[in-house]
Protein backbone atom coordinates (compact mmCIF):
# COMPACT_ATOMS: atom_id res chain seq x y z
CA UNK A 1 0.00 0.00 0.00
CA UNK A 2 1.37 3.43 -0.90
CA UNK A 3 2.31 5.79 1.91
CA UNK A 4 -0.38 8.33 1.00
CA UNK A 5 -3.02 5.56 1.21
CA UNK A 6 -2.15 4.76 4.80
CA UNK A 7 -3.54 8.09 5.99
CA UNK A 8 -7.30 8.65 6.24
CA UNK A 9 -8.97 10.56 3.46
CA UNK A 10 -8.40 14.30 3.71
CA UNK A 11 -5.16 13.95 5.75
CA UNK A 12 -2.14 14.85 3.64
CA UNK A 13 0.27 14.97 6.58
CA UNK A 14 0.96 13.13 9.78
CA UNK A 15 -0.15 14.74 13.02
CA UNK A 16 3.50 15.13 14.06
CA UNK A 17 4.09 17.25 10.92
CA UNK A 18 1.45 19.86 11.68
CA UNK A 19 2.50 23.45 12.19
CA UNK A 20 0.83 23.90 15.57
CA UNK A 21 2.80 20.92 16.95
CA UNK A 22 6.05 22.61 15.92
CA UNK A 23 4.82 25.87 17.44
CA UNK A 24 4.24 24.15 20.79
CA UNK A 25 7.69 22.57 20.67
CA UNK A 26 9.25 25.93 19.75
CA UNK A 27 7.55 27.37 22.81
CA UNK A 28 9.17 24.73 25.01
CA UNK A 29 12.52 25.41 23.31
CA UNK A 30 12.36 29.05 24.35
CA UNK A 31 11.21 27.97 27.79
CA UNK A 32 14.20 25.66 28.26
CA UNK A 33 16.68 28.30 27.16
CA UNK A 34 15.42 30.91 29.60
CA UNK A 35 15.17 28.30 32.36
CA UNK A 36 18.77 27.10 32.22
CA UNK A 37 20.06 30.64 31.82
CA UNK A 38 17.96 32.02 34.69
CA UNK A 39 18.32 29.36 37.38
CA UNK A 40 20.59 26.60 36.10
CA UNK A 41 24.03 28.05 35.62
CA UNK A 42 23.58 30.92 33.17
CA UNK A 43 23.94 28.77 30.04
CA UNK A 44 21.79 27.91 27.03
CA UNK A 45 21.28 24.17 26.49
CA UNK A 46 19.11 24.26 23.35
CA UNK A 47 22.08 24.01 20.96
CA UNK A 48 25.83 23.49 21.11
CA UNK A 49 27.49 26.35 19.20
CA UNK A 50 28.29 28.30 22.36
CA UNK A 51 29.72 25.21 24.02
CA UNK A 52 32.04 24.57 21.08
CA UNK A 53 33.25 28.18 21.20
CA UNK A 54 33.88 27.96 24.94
CA UNK A 55 35.59 24.59 24.45
CA UNK A 56 37.90 26.09 21.83
CA UNK A 57 38.65 29.09 24.05
CA UNK A 58 39.48 26.83 26.98
CA UNK A 59 41.87 24.83 24.81
CA UNK A 60 43.46 28.01 23.51
CA UNK A 61 44.00 29.23 27.08
CA UNK A 62 45.36 25.85 28.24
CA UNK A 63 42.49 25.37 30.69
CA UNK A 64 42.30 21.62 30.23
CA UNK A 65 39.86 20.84 33.03
CA UNK A 66 37.43 23.49 31.80
CA UNK A 67 37.75 22.20 28.24
CA UNK A 68 37.02 18.69 29.47
CA UNK A 69 33.87 19.91 31.20
CA UNK A 70 32.40 21.19 27.93
CA UNK A 71 32.75 17.70 26.49
CA UNK A 72 29.96 16.60 28.83
CA UNK A 73 27.05 18.67 27.39
CA UNK A 74 28.43 18.25 23.87
CA UNK A 75 28.49 14.47 24.32
CA UNK A 76 24.97 14.49 25.78
CA UNK A 77 23.73 16.35 22.72
CA UNK A 78 25.50 13.91 20.42
CA UNK A 79 24.08 10.95 22.31
CA UNK A 80 20.57 12.36 21.99
CA UNK A 81 20.84 12.59 18.21
CA UNK A 82 22.34 9.09 17.97
CA UNK A 83 19.60 7.50 20.08
CA UNK A 84 16.75 9.32 18.36
CA UNK A 85 18.10 8.38 14.92
CA UNK A 86 18.75 4.75 15.82
CA UNK A 87 15.49 4.17 17.72
CA UNK A 88 13.03 5.75 15.29
CA UNK A 89 13.11 2.88 12.77
CA UNK A 90 12.79 -0.11 15.12
CA UNK A 91 10.24 1.74 17.26
CA UNK A 92 7.79 1.85 14.35
CA UNK A 93 7.41 -1.92 14.68
CA UNK A 94 6.79 -1.89 18.43
CA UNK A 95 3.65 -1.06 20.35
CA UNK A 96 0.84 1.36 19.48
CA UNK A 97 2.84 4.63 19.56
CA UNK A 98 5.01 6.28 16.95
CA UNK A 99 8.52 7.34 17.96
CA UNK A 100 7.50 11.01 17.83
CA UNK A 101 4.80 10.40 20.44
CA UNK A 102 7.05 8.34 22.68
CA UNK A 103 9.73 11.05 22.58
CA UNK A 104 7.33 13.76 23.78
CA UNK A 105 6.15 11.43 26.56
CA UNK A 106 9.76 10.78 27.59
CA UNK A 107 10.42 14.52 27.54
CA UNK A 108 7.51 15.03 29.93
CA UNK A 109 9.00 12.51 32.37
CA UNK A 110 12.38 14.27 32.26
CA UNK A 111 10.78 17.65 32.91
CA UNK A 112 8.81 16.27 35.87
CA UNK A 113 11.97 14.76 37.34
CA UNK A 114 13.99 17.96 36.90
CA UNK A 115 11.36 19.95 38.78
CA UNK A 116 11.89 17.76 41.86
CA UNK A 117 15.63 18.44 42.03
CA UNK A 118 16.57 20.49 45.09
CA UNK A 119 18.06 23.91 44.50
CA UNK A 120 21.33 22.60 45.93
CA UNK A 121 21.67 19.98 43.18
CA UNK A 122 24.53 20.54 40.71
CA UNK A 123 23.43 22.61 37.73
CA UNK A 124 25.06 20.08 35.43
CA UNK A 125 22.24 17.58 36.04
CA UNK A 126 19.63 19.90 34.53
CA UNK A 127 21.98 21.13 31.83
CA UNK A 128 22.90 17.67 30.56
CA UNK A 129 19.31 16.41 30.74
CA UNK A 130 18.00 19.37 28.73
CA UNK A 131 20.87 19.04 26.25
CA UNK A 132 19.83 15.43 25.74
CA UNK A 133 16.11 15.98 25.23
CA UNK A 134 16.64 19.07 23.05
CA UNK A 135 18.91 17.05 20.77
CA UNK A 136 16.34 14.28 20.40
CA UNK A 137 13.54 16.77 19.78
CA UNK A 138 15.58 18.67 17.18
CA UNK A 139 16.50 15.47 15.35
CA UNK A 140 12.97 14.03 15.44
CA UNK A 141 10.79 16.99 14.49
CA UNK A 142 12.37 18.31 11.29
CA UNK A 143 9.76 19.53 8.84
CA UNK A 144 6.17 20.69 8.65
CA UNK A 145 4.81 20.22 5.15
CA UNK A 146 7.52 21.64 2.89
CA UNK A 147 9.11 23.94 5.51
CA UNK A 148 12.28 22.76 7.31
CA UNK A 149 12.13 23.42 11.04
CA UNK A 150 14.32 23.61 14.12
CA UNK A 151 12.33 23.44 17.34
CA UNK A 152 15.04 24.25 19.88
CA UNK A 153 16.82 27.31 18.47
CA UNK A 154 16.12 30.30 16.22
CA UNK A 155 19.01 30.62 13.77
CA UNK A 156 17.35 28.61 11.02
CA UNK A 157 14.13 30.59 11.30
CA UNK A 158 15.93 33.93 11.08
CA UNK A 159 17.80 32.75 7.97
CA UNK A 160 14.64 31.40 6.37
CA UNK A 161 12.85 34.68 7.08
CA UNK A 162 15.58 36.55 5.23
CA UNK A 163 15.26 34.22 2.23
CA UNK A 164 11.47 34.57 2.22
CA UNK A 165 11.59 38.38 2.51
CA UNK A 166 13.73 38.60 -0.62
CA UNK A 167 11.46 36.21 -2.51
CA UNK A 168 8.33 38.12 -1.49
CA UNK A 169 9.92 41.41 -2.59
CA UNK A 170 10.90 39.94 -5.94
CA UNK A 171 7.68 38.03 -6.53
CA UNK A 172 4.84 39.70 -4.67
CA UNK A 173 2.36 37.13 -5.94
CA UNK A 174 4.39 34.22 -4.46
CA UNK A 175 1.89 32.83 -1.94
CA UNK A 176 4.25 30.04 -0.88
CA UNK A 177 7.00 32.50 0.06
CA UNK A 178 4.53 34.58 2.06
CA UNK A 179 3.35 31.50 3.92
CA UNK A 180 6.92 30.52 4.76
CA UNK A 181 7.72 34.04 5.93
CA UNK A 182 4.72 34.11 8.27
CA UNK A 183 5.45 30.59 9.51
CA UNK A 184 9.02 31.37 10.50
CA UNK A 185 7.98 34.70 12.03
CA UNK A 186 5.37 32.86 14.07
CA UNK A 187 7.92 30.31 15.27
CA UNK A 188 10.21 33.09 16.47
CA UNK A 189 7.25 34.66 18.25
CA UNK A 190 6.27 31.52 20.16
CA UNK A 191 9.92 30.80 21.03
CA UNK A 192 10.12 34.28 22.55
CA UNK A 193 6.82 33.78 24.37
CA UNK A 194 8.18 30.58 25.90
CA UNK A 195 11.24 32.44 27.11
CA UNK A 196 9.13 35.24 28.59
CA UNK A 197 6.92 32.82 30.55
CA UNK A 198 9.95 30.87 31.75
CA UNK A 199 11.71 34.02 32.98
CA UNK A 200 8.60 35.08 34.91
CA UNK A 201 8.11 31.66 36.50
CA UNK A 202 11.78 31.35 37.41
CA UNK A 203 11.55 34.53 39.49
CA UNK A 204 8.95 32.91 41.72
CA UNK A 205 9.44 29.14 41.46
CA UNK A 206 13.17 28.78 40.78
CA UNK A 207 13.90 25.19 39.72
CA UNK A 208 10.28 24.11 39.76
CA UNK A 209 9.55 26.62 37.03
CA UNK A 210 10.51 23.86 34.57
CA UNK A 211 7.07 22.38 35.18
CA UNK A 212 5.66 25.25 33.13
CA UNK A 213 6.78 23.31 30.04
CA UNK A 214 4.41 20.48 30.94
CA UNK A 215 1.33 22.24 29.56
CA UNK A 216 2.44 22.54 25.92
CA UNK A 217 4.18 19.16 26.05
CA UNK A 218 1.08 17.54 27.55
CA UNK A 219 -1.15 18.99 24.84
CA UNK A 220 1.16 17.72 22.11
CA UNK A 221 1.50 14.28 23.70
CA UNK A 222 -2.26 13.83 24.12
CA UNK A 223 -2.90 14.87 20.50
CA UNK A 224 -0.18 12.63 19.04
CA UNK A 225 -1.27 9.66 21.15
CA UNK A 226 -4.87 10.12 20.03
CA UNK A 227 -3.72 10.22 16.40
CA UNK A 228 -1.64 7.06 16.90
CA UNK A 229 -4.53 5.14 18.42
CA UNK A 230 -7.28 6.45 16.15
CA UNK A 231 -6.72 8.41 12.92
CA UNK A 232 -3.27 7.10 12.02
CA UNK A 233 -3.35 3.47 13.13
CA UNK A 234 -2.55 2.38 9.58
CA UNK A 235 0.25 4.90 9.08
CA UNK A 236 2.79 3.76 11.67
CA UNK A 237 5.32 2.89 8.96
CA UNK A 238 5.09 6.27 7.28
CA UNK A 239 8.25 8.31 7.76
CA UNK A 240 7.74 12.04 8.53
CA UNK A 241 8.98 14.54 6.00
CA UNK A 242 12.57 15.61 6.39
CA UNK A 243 13.82 12.16 7.44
Amino acid sequence: MAEAERLPAGRAELECEKGWVFAMLMFTGGFYGAYTYSVRGGVFCNAQTANFVLFAMALGNARWAQAGYYLIPMSAYLLGSVISEAAAGPFRRMGPMRWDTFLVGFEILVVVALGFLPESAPYQISQVAINFICSMQYNTFRQTRDIPMATTFCTNHVRQMGVSIVRVCRHREDVKARRKLLTHLGMLGVFTAGGVLSAVLCRFLLGRAIWGALLPLGIVFADLLHADLCQERGARDRIPRGH
